[in-house]
């Protein structure tokens, strides 16, 4: 379904803050942000899980409509998704990592996109090491230079599309919440950004 509004502003001015939607964010000084652009009833659990995966440490950023409606009734396509706390976080971190939802085709697997190879393919990585699939996304492959999650100061992040099935998985199993949110924090924490090469 073709989205509603083309941009935030349009957005906020057809509907109201702390009643139709929310935003979250935490800036935590750190060189990743975790973002959820299209949390709430948009793409369900993408908001909680990438809250998993910054913890305490890591920024953090959720988009949540509070509202049920149409997918496209509060979705912001990711390369037009200009809401300014978003976009001033991002632009403050070295990189960021996105987390969507896609509707079930079949397998569990994490599409791999956005423009930070490195840590994508780090993650990708540390995915299956942690026993969840993940594949190159060839779909939805994040590498517009607009996608919220390049618009950081390396020009570069990383888009993680997860299916309906694995987020709801991951809703019902803590054990599995923490399991896949640490894979995905290995592999930032460990082989990720370094923004002293900026």
């Amino acid at each position: 379904m073709a989205d509603r509004y083309h941009k935030f502003a349009d957005l906020a001015a057809a509907m109201q803050a702390e009643v139709d939607y929310r935003i979250r964010h935490e800036d935590r000084g750190s060189p990743v942000v975790i973002l959820a652009p299209h949390g709430g009833t948009i793409e369900p659990e993408t908001a909680e899980i990438a809250e998993a995966i910054a913890g305490t440490d890591l920024s953090f950023y959720a988009f949540e409509a509070l509202k049920p409606g149409a997918h496209g009734d509060f979705h912001i396509t990711s390369h037009r998704f200009d809401e300014p706390t978003a976009l001033e976080l991002v632009a403050r971190s070295f990189t960021a990592v996105a987390i969507h939802g896609r509707k079930d085709d079949g397998t569990d697997a994490v599409w791999l996109g956005g423009r930070a190879t490195a840590l994508r393919e780090s993650i990708g990585a540390a995915l299956r090491d942690a026993e969840f699939e993940a594949t190159p996304n060839e779909t939805l492959p994040g590498i517009h230079e607009q996608n919220i999650c390049n618009r950081t100061g390396s020009g570069e992040g990383v888009q993680l599309e997860l299916p309906r099935s694995l987020r709801h998985r991951l809703a019902d199993n803590r054990g599995e919440l923490q399991k896949f949110s640490m894979a995905v924090r290995s592999a930032i924490l460990e082989g990720g950004p370094d923004p002293s090469k900026v």
